[in-house]
């Protein structure tokens, strides 16, 4: 309990699922373990929510699209690595 005290506020924490919080217990198994483990996670928090295309699946879209003219199928964004002569 210490512990808890010393770290709460600190810091941040930030947890991303494709699932909504209903079908978690299909992952944990347990309506017990799965409500005790949302009670934890959401007391004082800001949950968002967030509705729309994944952006991983549209570049996967573009590059299939890519490949299929004939074309580079992964061109490289320029923060996506590389140096900075190849960007």
């Amino acid at each position: 309990m210490a512990f808890y005290r010393r770290i709460r506020g600190l810091g941040a924490t930030l947890v991303t699922s494709n699932l909504p919080f209903d079908e978690w217990t299909s992952i944990f198994g347990s309506e017990r373990l799965t409500g005790a483990l949302l009670d934890r996670l959401t007391h004082h928090v800001h949950i968002l929510e967030l509705n729309g295309e994944s952006y991983r699946l549209a570049t996967s879209k573009k590059a299939r699209r890519r490949l299929g003219q004939g074309q580079n199928p992964s061109p490289k964004a320029p923060n996506e690595g590389g140096t900075s002569a190849e960007n």
